[in-house]
């Protein structure tokens, strides 16, 4: 096996990790266009990685704030910083519906939100990835 082949296989490999992890995963760049959308999101939303590529994200998902989303994504950018929202200070980011009937406390998925700066191979963040994390679950037992 070559140096080249185990680069491929490893790409391979972190590509089949970000479609099938059960959390969102979905990359902006800096006019906020969808560059990857995971399995997660499409199960949720309904719209596949080809509908929602190269869409803004405010298109998409007329729901989000945009003057809020960018508050919080734009130190990401400017500062390489981490933000978070944790679904107590907002409950959620994607209005997806809460698919855990058992857990049915609340009508759309409680999530929290990690967004992270991506570097490119020159050191420049012209990419941030957001983690979303369904904890309808986990929050719903924290209710009275």
């Amino acid at each position: 096996m070559t140096k080249n082949q185990l680069k491929f296989d490893d790409i391979h490999w972190l590509m089949e990790i970000l479609q099938n992890i059960d959390m969102g995963i979905v990359v902006l760049d800096r006019d906020y266009k969808i560059q990857l959308w995971n399995n997660f999101m499409e199960g949720h939303s309904g719209l596949s990685p080809q509908k929602v590529q190269e869409e803004v994200i405010f298109n998409v998902f007329p729901e989000i704030n945009e003057d809020r989303f960018k508050r919080k994504t734009d130190p990401v950018f400017e500062l390489r910083t981490r933000a978070f929202t944790s679904s107590q200070q907002q409950p959620y980011l994607f209005k997806f519906k809460n698919y855990r009937p058992v857990t049915g406390q609340t009508q759309y998925m409680l999530q929290d939100i990690t967004i992270f700066p991506i570097e490119d191979t020159n050191r420049q963040v012209n990419n941030i990835c957001i983690i979303i994390n369904d904890v309808t679950k986990s929050a719903t037992k924290l209710s009275p």
